[in-house]
């Protein structure tokens, strides 16, 4: 957000009930949110400052304070993993496993992180962690199993989304050199059916 919609939003009076003044704010308030689901994709939660969330998002530090009261509720905010998900399994289940391979490298490559990826960062959040676990298991895991059919539905989605993690690792933490150099659609064309084969066995 620019500077000139944070003062608006900050400047209060008639303008602000307006419409467009609530969607500006409901828009920041997203920018926010999704600059801290980015940078725990990246880091742990200890290693993530205010400052660093409001360059992220492009807004003043104050105006998170405003939205979210402290750091602590902010990140309460963001152990969920619906929005993420909803993006990762947005495809017909015969051609899912490609759309996920798609979907973790276009959002490292061109995003710099996929936000699914930040449950890799869960023994850093210390009790969150557990909250970023169960969230994970189901509204990822679970999510993907209950689109399956035939036997050990639960276990398939959790290899199928182990392999895809691992995938997102190699790309964006190990940072693997013929990977990251590697066509997109290639790599989708190579890994897709390995994810695949646990969907649709």
């Amino acid at each position: 957000m620019s500077g000139g919609a944070e003062a608006g939003e900050l400047s209060g009076g008639a303008e602000a009930t307006r419409g467009p003044a609530r969607r500006d704010a409901e828009a920041t308030k997203t920018a926010i949110l999704k600059a801290v689901r980015h940078l725990l994709a990246r880091h742990s939660q200890a290693d993530i400052t205010l400052k660093a969330v409001a360059e992220r998002a492009g807004v003043s530090a104050p105006l998170i304070l405003k939205y979210f009261g402290n750091k602590d509720s902010l990140f309460a905010q963001v152990m969920s993993f619906e929005e993420d998900a909803a993006a990762l399994l947005d495809a017909p289940l015969a051609d899912l496993g490609r759309h996920m391979v798609r979907h973790v490298l276009v959002s490292q490559s061109e995003r710099g992180a996929d936000p699914v990826l930040r449950i890799v960062f869960a023994p850093l959040h210390r009790e969150r962690g557990d909250v970023l676990r169960a969230n994970f298991r189901t509204q990822v895991v679970d999510r993907l199993a209950g689109r399956l059919d035939g036997p050990d539905a639960g276990l398939r989605a959790e290899l199928a989304v182990g392999a895809l993690l691992g995938l997102g690792v190699m790309f964006g933490i190990a940072r693997g050199e013929r990977l990251r150099a590697s066509d997109v659609e290639d790599v989708v064309e190579r890994y897709g059916p390995l994810v695949q084969a646990q969907l649709t066995s």
